[in-house]
């Protein structure tokens, strides 16, 4: 009996989920469970491996059970993932010997200064695409293995195992047999060369990385390996993975040079497709392996916002303004502007094209007439304007301008924000009907590789748009409102300075 589904994993910073997918590209299950952040200390960022594994392996049981899915109804799996999070653990137990080092932990920000300071920086990037930063792999791995008591002696000994999410996920449908992980993943760890497509011996040796701690790296659609048999109740194909923002360019549809996308998750990410050309960023972008076959590679350009729809929840959870994520959109809707407001969420520091560890997160332009609604408009055109840097940069390193932007994620469900979007970036914004594609794009990568579907040619008939958002500012007052938040900006960059 053919199959009828592809599913996806998309492990992310707060949550779990799996989707299900058949094919004419239809959403039929979905199942989400959040999990605990750990914060030991300030500026630091952990999860707990196991409880990553639990959630995702529970909605994956669960969004089966929900339509009466056997394995035998899955094609193939595809795994798309928070980004540079780093998990060590035992080869033999597989069991991790510490907390994960997510993707916004800060620990490491002093380490990646000394090897700056030591000449490193272009060299790293010339080789990586990346800029030095706390955010990647690579000083996190480093952390750990000083840190953890006997760890560095497991790890020269061939004992321990190094993975992005992805490469853990993998590792334990597989029951330990299978340590891999794709080439999108491994251009986020900063200690992978995306131009040779290996491991670098010059940034192994730099960082203390041994060899044998890293997966095996192949292309985003690709045969794996397959689920054990205790897992889903049989032998799937897991025939896809990439990092999130990876899989959103290609469940975009984003297939040609030129072509940009961006994601409104916890951060904010913007991808350009470059082709088969790596170009290099004179605006603080960073240069990384986009998700493609197994026949060649493709590049990409990334913008990277560390913090966009992590201030709303910050909002609901921490501020307690508002009840729910969707609130914010009813709440900036009831007020004309911010009155002078601009919030810039810096809360771990700032990413493209500032590209400082140290920024924090700064308030500016409060009155007395400063109320509850005001303070939450700033906080979502927080999330436009930090796009909108990002867009300028882009075009300028590419040397095109862009006509519009595809937009996807959780926020961009938020009408106000795309809205402003469009407006604060003269650019029309285009939503797809089904925003889910970061799962998509890596349901597309696992069902290309199966066979589920045939070609890109007819993924791109897959894809509905759902709205486009036109802008209508005039020039003044756009210019005048980005004035603003430059003015804003400098203000979270000076508070850095000692």
């Amino acid at each position: 009996m053919a199959a009828k589904y592809v599913m996806a994993l998309d492990q992310g910073t707060t949550s779990s989920r799996t989707i299900l997918f058949d094919r004419s590209g239809k959403i039929v299950s979905v199942a989400q469970r959040e999990f605990p952040q750990y914060y030991p200390q300030p500026g630091w960022v952990e999860h707990d491996p196991m409880e990553i594994w639990s959630s995702t392996y529970a909605t994956a049981t669960e969004a089966m059970a929900q339509v009466g899915a056997s394995a035998h109804d899955i094609a193939g799996i595809g795994i798309t993932n928070q980004r540079e999070t780093t998990i060590i653990w035992e080869k033999e137990t597989g069991r991790p010997i510490y907390n994960a080092i997510v993707w916004q932990c800060r620990r490491t920000a002093s380490m990646i200064d000394r090897i700056v300071a030591d000449g490193w920086g272009d060299k790293i990037r010339e080789k990586t695409g990346l800029v030095p930063d706390a955010y990647f792999s690579a000083s996190k791995i480093t952390w750990i293995l000083d840190h953890v008591p006997g760890a560095r002696e497991k790890a020269e000994a061939g004992k321990l195992a190094f993975g992005t999410v992805d490469s853990w996920l993998i590792y334990n449908l597989t029951k330990h047999q299978v340590h891999v992980t794709d080439y999108t993943n491994a251009a986020r760890t900063m200690l992978f060369n995306i131009h040779t497509l290996e491991w670098d011996e010059e940034l192994l040796e730099l960082f203390g990385v041994p060899r044998d701690l890293l997966p095996d790296v192949m292309p985003s659609s690709c045969l794996y390996g397959y689920t054990d048999e205790s897992m889903l109740g049989g032998r799937i194909p897991i025939a896809g993975a990439a990092g999130d923002q990876q899989s959103a360019l290609f469940g975009q549809c984003c297939f040609n040079p030129g072509d940009v996308k961006n994601t409104y998750g916890t951060g904010c990410f913007l991808l350009m497709n470059t082709g088969n050309e790596a170009i290099k960023s004179e605006h603080g972008l960073l240069t990384t392996i986009a998700a493609s076959g197994a026949d060649h590679v493709e590049y990409a350009l990334e913008g990277s916002v560390f913090v966009a729809g992590a201030v709303v929840q910050w909002l609901r959870d921490e501020m307690r303004m508002v009840k729910t994520a969707s609130q914010t959109e009813e709440y900036a809707s009831d007020v004309f502007d911010t009155a002078g407001v601009y919030l810039v969420p810096a809360f771990a520091g700032m990413g493209a094209p500032y590209w400082n560890q140290y920024a924090r997160g700064t308030v500016v332009g409060i009155t007395r007439g400063c109320k509850k609604e005001h303070f939450i408009r700033a906080a979502l055109e927080s999330i436009a304007y930090q796009s909108s840097d990002l867009i300028r940069a882009m075009e300028e390193d590419a040397g095109i301008s862009l006509n519009d932007i595809k937009v996807d994620g959780g926020a961009s469900a938020n009408n106000f924000l795309m809205k402003f979007q469009a407006n604060i970036t003269d650019r029309a914004v285009r939503r797809p009907k089904c925003i889910e594609t970061t799962a998509m794009g890596a349901a597309f990568l696992a069902g290309l590789a199966v066979g589920f579907w045939k070609d890109r040619e007819e993924l791109t008939h897959i894809w509905e748009l759902g709205r486009v958002f036109i802008p209508e500012m005039d020039e003044t007052e756009r210019a005048m409102l980005l004035k603003g938040w430059k003015k804003a900006v400098k203000c979270a960059l000076v508070w850095a300075e000692d």
